[in-house]
């Protein structure tokens, strides 16, 4: 949906617009700034605010705290999708990517550093750019979306090096194994896609609809959200939720969770270390796995139709059901920064103008609002 703002309006209309736009907000983006104090989050109207997750945080906060510090037009048309990196900031709408410097939009100077567009099969293509995923061991940024491709991106030269086929719809969402330098894709095709990148091709993929214990043929076969951690992946959508081994590729857990699923991240077991409650994996111990047993100290956390972050234990059980203020969630966001201990939360955001804020897994503490 394109931001068309009235010209010369009285204030009055003006203040009418501005409410109107508002109640029809969604944000489909969030992004957590390298110092871990502020927090990005893009529109379906192409904007994103900056808000101080310090500020909002802070004992003497006060309404003001919790709107941006600062808004400004990224794209003409929806914000899908915001990685950062140590000093950038990339965002993704209707086929093209953009770059910004985290310094300078703290300073307010929102002034994209440049912008590029994938190379489409033919000039009229305008797909729009649904997954942005960073590589850090080979400094790329892959894109993902309309056009059914994975591109990757030379963030030293800015030049597009490969792009790998193979999905028959359009792509949702990515995810990268740390361990190895392997990428997943899930799209509306109803797959999941391991692609290897040293040899820009794939590995593996699983048809997730196909296995009748996650098939739900009343949703659709599409694949909108999945995590990976090390030899297992977390997908759903229109197929049920599901935990799967990865090597062999099978279906380990159904989560019993009858509304789709748009965003999910594994994490390890909260532990208090102060007034938050959020740990580093460096307090937790590490115990031995075997090939086939899942990370025991994760769980997975899990949104999307419906206003609950739902919390989960690797063996299918619901731990916790924590509602927002938005009927339903697209994007989940854990600020794990180590350099601003005192802003580790957890953000939710999605068919609403307002960012929930927890602090903890219990409750929602507040709401950030455009």
């Amino acid at each position: 949906m394109e931001r068309a703002v009235p010209h010369a309006v009285p204030l009055g209309q003006m203040e009418v617009f501005q409410a109107l736009q508002r109640l029809h907000m969604t944000i489909f983006s969030q992004s957590v700034s390298p110092c871990g104090k502020f927090l990005a989050a893009g529109n379906n109207y192409g904007q994103i605010a900056i808000f101080s997750l310090s500020a909002a945080l802070s004992s003497e906060a006060k309404e003001e705290s919790k709107k941006p510090i600062v808004t400004f037009q990224a794209h003409d048309g929806p914000v899908y999708s915001m990685v950062s990196t140590d000093r950038h900031m990339f965002s993704a709408g209707d086929g093209e990517v953009k770059a910004w410097l985290w310094a300078e939009i703290l300073k307010k100077g929102c002034k994209e550093l440049w912008c590029r567009q994938p190379p489409y099969r033919t000039s009229l293509e305008v797909p729009e750019i649904n997954a942005l995923l960073l590589v850090p061991k080979e400094n790329s940024l892959i894109l993902a979306g309309g056009d059914c491709q994975l591109h990757t991106m030379d963030l030293e030269t800015g030049s597009f090096t490969r792009a790998l086929r193979g999905h028959t719809d359009y792509i949702h969402c990515l995810a990268l194994r740390d361990r190895s330098p392997e990428v997943l894709s899930g799209g509306e095709d109803g797959a999941v896609w391991l692609w290897d990148l040293r040899m820009a091709k794939e590995v593996q993929t699983i048809e997730v609809y196909k296995h009748e214990e996650c098939s739900r043929p009343q949703n659709g076969r599409w694949i909108g959200c999945l995590a990976t951690d090390s030899d297992w992946m977390v997908c759903g959508g229109g197929p049920a939720l599901t935990l799967w081994h990865l090597r062999s590729s099978t279906p380990t857990t159904i989560f019993p969770m009858r509304a789709p699923q748009k965003h999910v991240t594994f994490y390890q077991d909260l532990v208090r270390p102060s007034c938050l409650n959020f740990s580093t994996p460096a307090q937790l111990p590490s115990p031995a796995l075997t090939p086939k047993s899942p990370p025991c100290l994760a769980q997975i956390l899990s949104a999307g139709q419906g206003p609950c972050v739902n919390q989960w234990q690797l063996s299918g059980e619901l731990k916790a059901q924590v509602p927002g203020s938005s009927p339903g969630l697209l994007s989940l966001s854990l600020n794990q920064q180590p350099a601003a201990p005192e802003c580790k939360v957890l953000t939710a955001a999605g068919n609403s103008c307002r960012v929930d804020v927890f602090t903890n897994l219990g409750y929602r503490a507040f709401s950030l609002s455009f």
